[in-house]
């Protein structure tokens, strides 16, 4: 009867962590500054947890302020305002990723097929500079392009639309469609980057080779390139529901007035409201950051889930 090979782990033979070191050492050190940076920057700062669950006052310090436990966590979901900035976030984030998330690839798709270099170089730095413009210049275009005189206003009239100031509009989905529109445009050629990478490494002898078969332009890329960077476009599916409610509190401070809270008041701007206004209450601002965080990471490992599921990979 012959013997059941043993299961032999493949990590029997591999090189101690010293010796790798001694190989690597270079890239180790490369990589130092950068885990610092995480460390004292990311890691450090996660003490400051504390004052959600305190009455934090700065002059008795972190550890010396007065615990309240829940009270914050209750003051931040009891405010009457808190649904509707609940309900605003939600709908923002998820037409954030519907409206944002194909221009990216679709760019990429369109680079890696453009022929002349020297029209693709300058397509490509066009893209890629509205994300390097602050978002107060951006926003302060945008508010006299939907200015009641605007240029955007004025061209929607020609279809019926009245004369009016879009911002100020409580007309649903008007503040939530301009909002994710923008951020369509300041981050679809920057995000079309790392397609643009994992595309050009696609093996170019599987398009020769389909193209001598009969197949066209566009039946190369579904077939060949699609396939290509699948696994590329689930993390970053992966990754932009996870962070899906991390809605852009600069842009929204910058473009709604209390005359749109209704439809324009998110997570972030609720609770800057709450926590630095008659009085500064640092302790409903941690709370709230606490609960998006949270929130994030359950939105995350369950995209995860699905992606493992469906998809057969996974982030982690």
């Amino acid at each position: 009867m012959a013997r059941k090979k043993k299961n032999v782990s493949p990590y029997k033979d591999a090189k101690t962590w010293k010796k790798d070191f001694k190989k690597n050492g270079v890239i180790y050190l490369i990589f130092l500054p950068i885990a610092a940076y995480f460390i004292i920057f990311n890691y450090i700062p996660m003490v400051g947890i504390l004052m959600a669950f305190e009455n934090y006052k700065p002059t008795k310090g972190l550890f010396g302020s007065k615990w309240v436990g829940w009270a914050n966590f209750a003051k931040l979901f009891g405010g009457k305002e808190f649904p509707r900035a609940f309900r605003n976030t939600a709908i923002m984030a998820v037409m954030s990723i519907a409206l944002g998330f194909l221009p990216p690839i679709i760019l990429a798709i369109l680079f890696s097929e453009c022929k002349p270099k020297k029209f693709k170089r300058v397509t490509q730095i066009m893209s890629y500079m509205p994300n390097f413009v602050s978002a107060v210049v951006v926003c302060a275009i945008v508010t006299e392009f939907v200015s009641k005189d605007g240029p955007i206003t004025h061209f929607l009239m020609l279809f019926g639309m009245k004369q009016q100031n879009l911002l100020a509009s409580k007309v649903e989905p008007v503040f939530k469609l301009i909002y994710c529109l923008i951020g369509v445009w300041v981050g679809f050629g920057y995000g079309s980057i790392i397609y643009t990478t994992a595309i050009s490494n696609v093996n170019g002898e599987l398009k020769e080779a389909a193209a001598l078969d009969g197949a066209n332009r566009f039946q190369r890329i579904w077939h060949i390139v699609l396939p290509s960077i699948k696994h590329l476009v689930i993390m970053q599916l992966t990754m932009a529901v996870g962070t899906m409610f991390m809605v852009g509190f600069d842009k929204v401070l910058l473009l709604y007035i209390p005359k749109t809270y209704e439809v324009s008041d998110v997570l972030y701007t609720y609770t800057y409201r709450m926590a630095f206004g008659n009085k500064i209450d640092y302790g409903v601002s941690t709370a709230s950051s606490l609960f998006q965080s949270i929130l994030g990471t359950v939105l995350l490992i369950t995209s995860n889930q699905l992606s493992r599921r469906f998809a057969s990979y996974s982030l982690f």
